[in-house]
């Protein structure tokens, strides 16, 4: 594995095999870092271990060549996310990705509140998958039926949040850390929880902090990675 304080490219075969940990700017896809990565690396397969969204950051898992095998081995993982929830508001995609479609008051929401509703999240729990997701209903990637403005029935997915604390409340924003089983949509909990407190809410900041035992903090960001290759490669 390539890391920051492992980054020993001399004789790497990426083709071969390799394992690499970037920490995804924010508006990127993670397709992009894979594509990126893909045409610098001269590698014929490269693939993430789990998407971002283009307004999240974070942590992602690449496999090279051979390694691309072993994907589904990071994906099974619980990842670890921080950021905001935006109280007051509601979007289409549950984040601020798309408009604003109704505004609530949420000045009377208080703290004890917020903290009870929080813990109705915690544990094993239903969550319904978002329209704004890469999930496919017959054939049909749920997004792009979104995004022409149809809605679909989604049957729940049991999901399990083994942490969810509460980092700050400075309304509208409350900012949290959550631990979780892969498959969860932190919007949808940003979604689930304005609605708890009654007054919507959209996810307006998320970071992956880690994948398992892997942080983001030992993670190249994408230009630091392609200097060291670079300077590899002129050597």
């Amino acid at each position: 594995m390539i890391t920051k304080s492992n980054c020993e490219l001399a004789n790497t075969d990426f083709n071969l095999g390799e394992v690499l940990l970037i920490d995804k700017p924010m508006d990127w896809t993670s397709f992009k870092v894979v594509n990126v990565v893909r045409k610098h690396c001269k590698a014929k397969k490269v693939g993430h271990a789990g998407t971002l969204d283009p307004k999240a950051t974070g942590l992602l898992i690449l496999c090279t060549g051979k390694k691309t095998k072993e994907i589904t081995t990071y994906q099974d993982l619980g990842k670890t996310y921080t950021g905001s929830i935006q109280l007051g508001i509601r979007t289409p995609s549950m984040d601020l990705e798309t408009e604003v479609i109704k505004v609530r008051e949420f000045g009377h929401i208080t703290e004890e509140q917020i903290y009870k509703a929080k813990s109705s999240f915690e544990g094993i729990i239903d969550q319904i998958p978002p329209m704004y997701s890469a999930i496919k209903l017959n054939g049909k990637t749920l997004y792009n039926l979104a995004r022409k403005g149809k809605t679909v029935e989604r049957q729940p997915r049991k999901i399990e949040i083994s942490k969810f604390e509460i980092k700050s409340i400075n309304l509208p924003y409350v900012e949290f850390e959550i631990c979780c089983s892969k498959g969860t949509y932190i919007r949808s909990i940003a979604d689930d929880f304005g609605e708890v407190l009654g007054c919507g809410g959209v996810l307006s900041s998320l970071r992956r902090t880690k994948i398992g035992c892997y942080s983001v903090e030992d993670a190249f960001e994408v230009e630091e990675f392609l200097k060291n290759l670079s300077d590899y490669q002129v050597k």
